[in-house]
């Protein structure tokens, strides 16, 4: 496959041309917003996927939903309640957006930001548990 994730992204977009196509194009922003370093990724036969230090979020679009899977969602507070769907497992959480729903902005750029601390800080600690030697 020759087109970058960037393109393939971009032609999803542009397919849908409709509701779906807007929204996913403005949870991708966000998504870029709140992370500047966060790469675009094309998994699984034609899923957005958008990773730092590990998968964030996929971006699945449905007949009548936007579903922002969170890989590690059920580690984040959700103090805005923005997840409302696959609740009931130990380790996703979803946001389906349906059409005509007002999606929080500055809440969904707060849930990102989390989930790239939250991968980060688990790479960080085999670095933090070695012990200087005393000589």
């Amino acid at each position: 496959m020759s087109d970058s994730p960037a393109r393939l992204i971009d032609t999803r977009i542009k397919e849908l041309g409709d509701w779906r196509g807007a929204m996913l194009g403005h949870v991708r922003a966000l998504i870029k917003a709140a992370d500047p370093d966060i790469v675009e990724a094309w998994k699984w036969r034609g899923v957005p996927v958008w990773e730092h230090a590990g998968i964030i979020c996929t971006g699945e679009t449905y007949k009548a939903v936007v579903k922002l899977t969170f890989a590690k969602g059920a580690s984040l507070a959700d103090p805005s309640g923005l997840f409302n769907a696959s609740l009931d497992g130990n380790t996703r959480r979803a946001i389906d957006i349906h059409e005509n729903d007002k999606l929080d902005d500055k809440a969904l750029k707060a849930l990102i930001r989390a989930a790239v601390a939250l991968n980060t800080a688990k790479r960080a600690p085999a670095a933090a548990r070695k012990k200087p030697t005393s000589t």
